[in-house]
C-alpha cells in the first residue's frame, strides 16, 4: 500500500486481499474508492492484461510544465542536451544587465519540475538534468538556454514513458548497465557516471551523477562507474 498525503494506491496479486484492505480502511476512515488506478501523482497508468503490458507516462504533467515556461509552441529538438552546450559554474552572469535578467528567470523552479519527470518516468533526461542542476546558485543565460533546450526535447517526446512487458526476455531478471565520460565536468574535471537497471524490459532504477573523486585514467573512470552501479544494485 502506497500512501501520499490523502492518496492511496493498493497493489496485490490477490484481488480478495485488495477488497479486504479497502473494507478495513472504509470501516475506520471516510474514503472514496476510485477503482482501478489510472492516474497517480501526475503519472498516467495504463495496462493491457491480454498483452501482459503496463505503461507509465507523464504526458499531461509535461504539457503543464511546457505551458508554464512558455515552451508549448516552441520547435522540438531531437536530443535532451546538444553537444554545443559547454556549461560551467565559473561563467556566471557577466554584467549587471545579465544579472538583472537572470534574477527574473525561474531557474530553480524549472529544474525542479524537470527533475520530477526524470525521477518518475524519464530516465532519458537524467544526464541533462544532472548537468543543469549544478548551476542553481548562480545560473546565466547559457544555463537557461540549456533548460529551454530540455523543455523543447520534452515537447517532441511528451508521450514517451515506461513500458513493462511480462513477455519480455527473462522478465524476472534484473539487468544493469553503467557508463561514464572522462573529466566531463569543466569546473572540477570530475567524470559523470550513469547507470540504469531494467526489469520486464523497462527501467526501474537510474541515475546520472558526478563521481566523488577525480579519475586519472579511463580505466579508473570505468571502475568507479561499475562500483557505483553495483552499490546501487546491492
Amino acid at each position: 500500500m502506497l500512501l501520499y498525503i490523502d492518496d492511496i494506491l493498493i497493489a496485490s496479486k490477490s484481488c480478495s486481499a485488495i477488497d479486504e484492505t479497502k473494507a478495513m480502511l472504509k470501516s475506520e476512515f471516510e474514503m472514496k474508492d476510485l477503482g482501478e488506478a489510472r492516474r497517480l501523482l501526475g503519472m498516467n497508468i495504463r495496462r493491457d492484461r491480454s498483452l501482459g503490458r503496463f505503461w507509465l507516462s507523464q504526458s499531461q504533467y509535461i504539457e503543464k510544465v511546457l505551458h508554464r515556461f512558455h515552451i508549448s509552441q516552441a520547435k522540438p529538438v531531437s536530443t535532451p542536451l546538444a553537444a554545443h552546450f559547454r556549461l560551467s559554474a565559473s561563467s556566471g552572469p557577466v554584467d549587471i544587465e545579465e544579472e538583472r535578467y537572470m534574477s527574473g528567470v525561474p531557474y530553480a523552479c524549472a529544474v525542479g519540475s524537470l527533475m520530477y519527470a526524470m525521477i518518475c518516468t524519464r530516465p532519458n533526461i537524467a544526464h541533462a538534468i544532472s548537468v543543469v542542476s549544478r548551476f542553481m546558485s548562480k545560473p546565466n543565460k547559457k544555463h537557461w538556454k540549456a533548460i529551454q533546450w530540455i523543455l523543447r526535447y520534452l515537447r517532441g517526446t511528451s508521450k514517451y514513458g515506461l513500458m513493462f512487458d511480462q513477455r519480455a526476455a527473462n522478465p524476472g531478471q534484473v539487468v544493469g548497465y553503467s557508463d561514464s565520460d572522462f573529466a566531463g565536468d569543466l569546473d572540477e574535471r570530475r567524470s559523470l557516471t550513469g547507470y540504469v537497471f531494467q526489469l520486464c524490459g523497462s527501467c526501474v532504477s537510474w541515475r546520472a551523477t558526478l563521481q566523488h573523486t577525480v579519475a586519472l585514467s579511463t580505466t579508473e573512470v570505468e571502475f568507479m562507474s561499475l562500483a557505483e552501479a553495483v552499490k546501487e544494485a546491492i
